[in-house]
């Protein structure tokens, strides 16, 4: 099993597709989100874009 080694904690800094997938390809293994702050349409927006990311690396 592989063990959890980068968590990043994505925000307005990282809406970006591009972004994303470098973020994924250099290593990234866990978003976070700060519900501090931002709305939860944010957020879902956030996780769709992380989640297209995945789709485009394979």
């Amino acid at each position: 099993m592989k063990k959890t080694k980068i968590i990043c904690t994505v925000g307005p800094s990282t809406d970006s597709l591009e972004l994303l997938v470098k973020m994924l390809s250099s290593g990234m293994d866990l978003a976070r989100f700060n519900f501090s702050h931002g709305s939860h349409e944010d957020h879902g927006r956030r996780l769709k874009l992380i989640r297209e990311a995945e789709q485009r690396l394979g």
